[in-house]
């Protein structure tokens, strides 16, 4: 279990050095980690032109898809420019961690069919995300499956891998109660549809089909990039055979399966992300020091607290913090499009006007953005006295999104959740003209 936590710990070092010429993408560092108290803007107005306009980026952030490394041109397109998300490889170890603390406790019964093998398999969303990415890696980190490629640890789909030989993981041990177990990734995979749409639910569904086909009782835990592909894998098969199912985002529908068997989620506070993808545009739009109402009290007396979120000026990022809802406290995560209460005051329209944007979904079927973050968003415009236009997209193409973007001129600020990392400049290129 120690080789595997150093082998994690060693991938999130690797993965932070090519991310941005060594400041961390996804952890606070002493010399890059900051409240960003000197940026102030100038009040926007209608003559104010698209290229200068608050920009956020949330929940993809610009990057190689390839490398991880980030788009500093697309998070420095402006002054007003930044990215929203949450810190990636702290909420992939907490996943991985929940797992393993799970299986300790239930050794007992884990193992179906008592051959000393803890078999997993495992929903990949993208192999391109630099979330999926990471999520991948803790699991296989955590359980000792881990392998390393190029200095960080692997985190390619092995289709199937009934005889543990695969080349990108490897079999783990676990010493629990004085018995030595092994632990094999089963199967994983990629879960695009035939269109091209990633972080597929219904593809999910259909893999643990094919997979307890092949595997049955050598099944004893499903791992899943996501919620919406984990629910689509625990209403398929896994609920009915009672295999624990771990997923990411904390959908309310996963919380309320928690009852009936779902093993956890995460939380990567949407209520939080929601509220910074908003609130720095409200700042930039108002002309105050963008830390407003987020590291700093505003005149309602909303403020967010360092055990929530923290910002990375280097990468003109702010990530939300993570949490581990498990059957010891899901009834405290059952809304999850409730307000977080610590920025839940309704703003002066006097002071803070009504301000317009622009705001897209990469893919209006993805249950995290869809059923969580977007209902987050339009509970908090209101609050913060802004008029969006939600958009959605296909999750397949840039243009499904760009092409209702034709006149940005009317919009005071902009929000883009790309369908691709790299595809900054779809984007940019546009609101440059």
């Amino acid at each position: 279990m120690k080789k595997a936590l150093a082998l994690f710990l060693a991938a999130v070092m690797a993965l932070s050095l090519t991310a941005c010429g060594g400041a961390s993408s996804s952890t606070p560092a002493a010399d890059s980690t900051s409240t960003p108290s000197d940026s102030t803007a100038a009040p926007t107005t209608g003559d104010v032109a698209n290229k200068d306009k608050p920009l956020v980026w949330f929940n993809r952030q610009p990057s190689n898809s390839s490398t991880g490394e980030l788009d500093m041109t697309a998070l420095n397109f402006n002054e007003d420019t930044y990215y929203v998300g949450f810190d990636a490889n702290q909420g992939a170890e907490l996943q991985g961690t929940m797992i393993l603390d799970y299986i300790t406790a239930h050794i007992d019964e884990i193992d179906r069919n008592g051959d000393g093998i803890i078999g997993y398999v495992l929903a990949i969303g993208d192999i391109g995300h630099n979330d999926s990415i990471a999520r991948t890696r803790g699991v296989r980190a955590a359980l000792g499956t881990a392998v390393e490629k190029d200095g960080v640890i692997d985190s390619a789909p092995v289709g199937t891998n009934a005889d543990g030989n695969a080349s990108a993981v490897q079999d783990g041990t676990l010493e629990i109660n004085g018995k030595t177990y092994i632990v094999r990734e089963l199967a994983s995979q990629e879960m695009k549809n035939s269109a091209g749409a990633t972080w597929d639910a219904a593809t999910a569904g259909n893999a643990i089909g094919t997979w307890a086909a092949s595997f049955g009782d050598q099944i004893d835990i499903v791992a899943s990039n996501n919620d919406g592909m984990g629910m689509s894998m625990f209403n398929a098969w896994s609920n009915a055979n009672k295999v624990p199912t771990f997923g990411y985002d904390a959908n309310a529908d996963a919380v309320a399966a928690i009852a009936e068997g779902y093993g956890g989620t995460i939380s990567q506070h949407a209520d939080v992300q929601a509220y910074l993808t908003l609130r720095v545009l409200r700042n930039a739009l108002d002309g105050v020091d963008i830390d407003t109402g987020i590291g700093t009290e505003d005149d309602a007396g909303n403020v967010l607290s360092d055990e929530v979120y923290y910002y990375n000026a280097d990468e003109r990022s702010y990530y939300a913090l993570n949490v581990a809802v498990t059957a010891e406290n899901y009834e405290d995560f059952m809304d999850s499009t409730k307000v977080y209460e610590p920025v839940s005051a309704q703003l002066d329209e006097t002071a803070h006007p009504t301000k317009s944007v622009w705001l897209n979904i990469y893919n209006a079927a993805d249950n995290f953005l869809s059923a969580t973050y977007q209902p987050l968003l339009q509970n908090y415009d209101d609050l913060l006295n802004l008029k969006v236009e939600y958009i959605g997209g296909d999750g397949q193409t840039e243009g499904n999104i760009t092409n209702r973007l034709s006149n940005p001129s009317q919009y005071d600020a902009f929000a883009i959740n790309m369908v691709k990392t790299d595809n900054a400049a779809s984007y940019t290129g546009l609101l440059s003209q």
